[in-house]
């Protein structure tokens, strides 16, 4: 019996039009070995750096990535189909995480002094634990290695990245804005493997944490095998964000920011607005006006000035949101725009409206990523809150209301999400935390809560007896 032999090359693919970029090798393990252990090298070397000269360095990796921003962007567009224009301001948030990180780093991991039962002196420190191996996703290919990179480095941690294969001209890329940066040799290192040689990684006994953002189902695989190692994880995974429009909304700016939070990134974002709540008082207004402005969206060239929707990433993405609207429709969906793939060249899905969704569809019951909206109708806005939080998912949601402070106290005690926006869509703070709850994982990244994650809180008692 013949075995079937795993290739050695992978391609990365334009999605605009189907056109192959480049051909990329995996690496021998050997290879993979020597990188870990040049990673830990350097860890050994970077954790006994201050905290003002490793901001330096942070802070040169932001300017780095401006000097480097259209080449970025173009390629970030070339390889998963995102407007350019959106590409650019990807960068921009890149840089302003690189700051943040650097300016408040010495500040949130500063010791901390506790007076003992013994009246003896305490101190809590947060010390680097070693190499941080990150598995990180397509749809934001420089922010979301950004995110954990700069807070680990920050924090005094080497980094190892497996990116997505087909954002992998990025990620090189970024491997070498970060050595032009000064970076030294090791800290920061691009791993082109397959998921056996990735199982390896996080069973090898160099490697202390691991962080993953990608689907539940990859959650659960990575979450177990870290686990069976006994290692800590960070899970930023999937979710079905709902936003509510209470019965005191401005419509007019929720249609505004409902499509801008359902097709932002061709609607490939884990904290994309993806169910619209609308109660009864308001529903056919806002309907209406959604409706039209989400079929009036111009799909086409990321790259073209005009455009606001650009192509999905692949071509099976495509075709997993087709199968997910065609099953909702046979489960009682309605399509009231959209629906039906563009043929041609390119990955191109239009702007599509369902409503009449309920349990049992998949537009109701999971994610779908890409540019297509759930309109559901809820009696109130108590009833609203109920299907809001009627998910396995938990990551963002939104409301709209003209009373702020009757939001905030819905948002606050009621929204079983990590993040909410009122009458706004917003995608990451880094001030802010970032992360979920439920399916959508664990952890918490920006707002200094991610240079926390994989440290050693250490507890130092001396006794003064």
């Amino acid at each position: 019996m013949q075995t079937q032999t795993k290739t050695d090359t992978f391609s990365t693919i334009n999605p605009s039009n189907g056109t192959t970029l480049e051909t990329y090798s995996y690496m021998t393990d050997d290879v993979v070995e020597l990188i870990i252990q040049q990673s830990h090298q350097a860890f050994l070397k970077w954790r006994l750096t201050s905290f003002e000269e490793r901001a330096e360095i942070i802070k040169s990796i932001g300017n780095e990535l401006q000097n480097y921003k259209s080449e970025l962007a173009e390629l970030m567009t070339d390889e998963m189909g995102k407007l350019l224009s959106q590409s650019n301001q990807e960068v921009d948030l890149c840089e302003a995480i690189c700051n943040y990180c650097a300016e408040h780093a010495a500040e949130t991991l500063k010791n901390e002094e506790r007076q003992l039962s013994n009246g003896g002196k305490g101190i809590i420190t947060y010390a680097p634990i070693g190499i941080i191996y990150g598995i990180q996703p397509w749809n934001y290919p420089s922010y979301q290695v950004i995110r954990y990179a700069i807070a680990n480095l920050m924090a005094g941690n080497s980094v190892l990245l497996k990116h997505a294969g087909n954002v992998t001209g990025t990620a090189k890329l970024l491997e070498s804005i970060f050595k032009a940066a000064g970076l030294p040799d090791g800290l920061f290192s691009v791993l082109v493997i397959n998921h056996d040689q990735s199982d390896a990684i996080i069973k090898h006994k160099l490697i202390r944490g691991v962080t993953l953002t990608g689907s539940p189902s990859a959650g659960k695989v990575i979450g177990k095998k870290a686990g069976e190692q006994l290692k800590k994880t960070v899970l930023e995974l999937g979710s079905n964000d709902a936003y509510l429009i209470l019965h005191d909304a401005d419509i007019e700016e929720a249609v505004e920011k409902s499509v801008k939070g359902r097709i932002y990134n061709n609607g490939e974002t884990c904290i994309a607005a993806k169910r619209f709540i609308a109660v009864a008082s308001v529903y056919e207004e806002f309907k209406q006006a959604f409706v039209k402005a989400m079929s009036e969206l111009n799909l086409g060239n990321p790259k073209n000035e005009d455009t606001d929707l650009g192509p999905m990433a692949r071509e099976d993405l495509r075709d997993k949101l087709h199968d997910q609207v065609t099953e909702s429709v046979k489960n009682g969906a309605t399509i009231l725009c959209g629906g039906t793939p563009l043929e041609g060249e390119g990955y191109y899905y239009p702007a599509t409206v369902l409503k009449d969704v309920k349990p049992g569809q998949p537009a109701y019951d999971d994610e779908l990523f890409g540019p297509v909206a759930s309109l559901i109708m809820a009696k109130d806005d108590d009833d609203a809150m109920r299907i809001a939080n009627d998910s396995r998912f938990g990551l963002g949601g939104g409301i709209f209301s003209k009373d702020i402070q009757r939001a905030t106290k819905l948002a606050e005690t009621y929204f079983d999400t990590g993040m909410i926006f009122i009458n706004s869509f917003g995608l990451a703070e880094p001030s802010m935390p970032f992360g979920g709850v439920k399916d959508s994982g664990y952890g918490r990244e920006h707002g200094g809560f991610g240079m926390k994650e994989f440290v050693n809180v250490k507890s130092i008692m001396i006794s003064e007896d």
